[in-house]
């Protein structure tokens, strides 16, 4: 797997990740060297390059002068995110239901970080999994975050469940968040664009909520929506 972009790559090595190699920009400049040096205090084999090797790495030109190459993603077990909060009595988790759009999957998975979140729960079909594109597109978060890939996200509610976690789904027509009452372990559900949180699934939540709307669009983006519903959550700790 090629982690592609400086600040990515800076955020690959601040983990315990194993990183086979490094593609350096020959002559590299400011960050690039903070880079050359990391890998060598971790002794990460590093290939200089010239740009166009780069190119032909990176087709869509995202590099940025560097490219990290790892073992293929490795995901986390849902017991243990599930589990990951059991002595606290607030905490934030993110389920994703139907988001097959990479960017929205690598935005999403940068929200849950930032914000805290103990991890992400992804569905194996109908659903963009962890790639290189993600990772690049989350900033690195993907490699702090866990991530959950499950066979079944019903099931997977039914684990959270039973480990304390109170299950609320992002919809449009839920009720308005700021006047949910919202605490503990909390898990926001966010659905795709086009098909929004499954029936199935909505009918397993605890609760189902929305964000105002004032304009004359009638939706956010998904990981727009989400961003705000996690700071709310954040907030009301």
């Amino acid at each position: 797997m090629k982690t592609e972009g400086r600040n990515a790559v800076l955020e690959l090595l601040a983990t315990d990740k194993t990183v086979e190699k490094i593609m350096l920009e020959k002559n590299p400049q400011g960050s690039l060297n903070k880079i050359f040096a990391l890998a060598r205090s971790k002794n990460i084999r590093v290939q200089f390059a010239d740009r166009r090797v780069l190119d032909k790495e990176s087709p869509e030109g995202r590099h940025q002068g560097v490219i990290a190459f790892t073992s293929d993603y490795a995901y986390c077990p849902l017991e243990e995110i599930a589990e990951s909060a059991n002595a606290e009595e607030s905490a934030l988790i993110v389920l994703c239901d139907g988001i097959e759009d990479v960017h929205n999957l690598g935005s999403i998975i940068r929200v849950a970080e930032c914000a805290g979140a103990k991890g992400v729960i992804i569905p194996s079909n109908n659903s963009a999994s962890v790639t290189e594109a993600v990772i690049r597109i989350s900033a690195g978060a993907a490699n702090h975050v866990k991530v959950a890939k499950v066979n079944s996200l019903n099931r997977a509610i039914d684990i959270l469940k039973a480990n304390g976690w109170w299950i609320y789904a992002l919809e449009a027509d839920g009720s308005d968040i700021y006047k949910t009452e919202i605490s503990g372990k909390v898990a926001l559900v966010v659905g795709g664009e086009d098909s929004g949180v499954r029936r199935l699934t909505r009918e397993k939540c605890d609760f189902v909520v929305s964000l105002p709307l004032y304009g004359k669009v009638n939706s956010l983006n998904a990981s727009v929506a989400l961003g705000i519903a996690a700071y709310e959550v954040v907030r009301r700790r």
